[in-house]
């Protein structure tokens, strides 16, 4: 098909599912992701929160607007732009929004590649599982690219091929069980189940399904966007910086460190860990890459990619010079949850048990007192105050 032909397929498929399918609410939806809110995704990026809060987001290929209605209500400043190809799903979008007060947005109903349409720039773009839709992927990323002001962040969710193996077979396969009928995404969705429902119970498309996907696949609108979309492309670490790099912006960092932890899969082998150490050349980037790609082969459970991208100069603070730390301002970070307790949620809602010296210091992190200040009166040392900031339980501002 021609890229045409294909983004008309895409707009068919979200026209006839509307996705995400999440219920439609007259209050803000509960809880938050922090990586759509700005003072916690500029805090992970940089380690320090943003001068400034009045900011311009774009929700790239916004869908039915399960994103942009977090992005609104979590970013009480910022005012919201939403795009997408599916005429169809943007309406369910609007009417998510119009009914959680979600007011300071507007819609377009406009592609990734003519977002020059929209005038200026922004200072977060967030385009979550859009451009492994598109036919021309690179050439998304690099309309995005374009609207990314200095300074700015772009949040990216893509594809893994290494977890998808099964999926993709069974993409195949349905494909081939509708021959012509390849293109009738109800059609697609009964021959899906029928297969699923006939294979046996020890088959690996079967287990794979009943693991990792089945309770949100009960849902129509989320078994075709998985098994009957009608465009796919599937990164490995080596595509996927290939994709990074045609957009000429500076890689940031995945929004999920912890996976890409080397200690915790060869950390039993330090001689391992020292071997890659030294993989590639002198490049520290490409190293960092090869790193990445080793991880995922030995843990290929990478069912997508989830990172930050910026375009430059994005000052970075790592708080290792005692009196800059000092000097600074905490408060707390927005994406937590529970506190005030000893017992609470950090951003990426993992349970976090404080100890008395930082329950009391963070109960006196309210955006006013320099940590100096604070740490007399708590028996929290800097230490300490550098494990919260690990954390991402703190913000901080430098002192100027």
């Amino acid at each position: 098909m021609s890229d045409s032909q294909v983004s008309a397929a895409v707009a068919k498929l979200y026209d006839t599912y509307p996705f995400p399918p999440e219920p439609i609410l007259d209050e803000p939806p509960p809880g938050y992701n922090w990586r759509w809110n700005w003072l916690a995704a500029y805090n992970f990026c940089t380690g320090r929160k943003p001068q400034n809060q009045n900011i311009r987001i774009l929700d790239a290929g916004c869908g039915s607007g399960v994103g942009t209605e977090y992005l609104v209500h979590l970013n009480p400043q910022a005012q919201v732009v939403g795009i997408d190809l599916s005429a169809g799903t943007l309406e369910v979008a609007k009417k998510r929004c119009q009914s959680s007060g979600a007011d300071r947005v507007e819609f377009h109903h406009l592609s990734i590649y003519d977002v020059e349409q929209i005038p200026g720039q922004f200072d977060l773009i967030n385009c979550v599982g859009v451009l492994h839709h598109l036919p021309d992927p690179i050439r998304g990323i690099q309309a995005l690219a374009k609207k990314l002001a200095p300074g700015g962040l772009m949040h990216i969710f893509v594809y893994g091929e290494l977890g998808r193996w099964e999926i993709q077979l069974m993409q195949k396969a349905i494909a081939l069980l509708q021959g012509d009928k390849r293109g009738d995404y109800r059609d697609g969705v009964q021959v899906g189940r029928k297969i699923f429902a006939s294979l046996p119970e020890n088959n690996r498309l079967v287990k794979r399904e009943k693991e990792r996907w089945a309770m949100e696949n009960q849902r129509d609108e989320c078994f075709a966007d998985m098994y009957v979309h009608p465009q796919e492309t599937d990164y490995n670490i080596d595509t996927l910086f290939e994709l990074i790099d045609a957009s000429e912006l500076d890689f940031v960092g995945f929004s999920n460190p912890g996976f890409w932890d080397l200690e915790t899969l060869l950390g039993k082998a330090p001689e391992l860990i020292e071997r890659a150490g030294n993989l590639g050349d002198a490049s520290g980037g490409l190293r960092q890459r090869q790193r990445y790609r080793l991880i995922e082969l030995l843990n290929p459970e990478v069912t997508h990619y989830e990172f930050f991208l910026t375009r430059p100069p994005l000052t970075k603070y790592d708080w290792t010079d005692d009196n800059s730390l000092l000097a600074a301002t905490p408060e707390l970070n927005p994406c937590i949850d529970g506190f005030p307790s000893k017992c609470i949620f950090n951003y990426d809602y993992q349970i976090i048990k404080l100890s008395d010296a930082e329950f009391e210091f963070m109960q006196k992190c309210n955006g006013d007192a320099k940590i100096a200040d604070i740490i007399k009166q708590t028996e929290l040392d800097l230490n300490g105050v550098r494990k919260l900031i690990k954390q991402q339980l703190l913000l901080l501002t430098p002192e100027y």
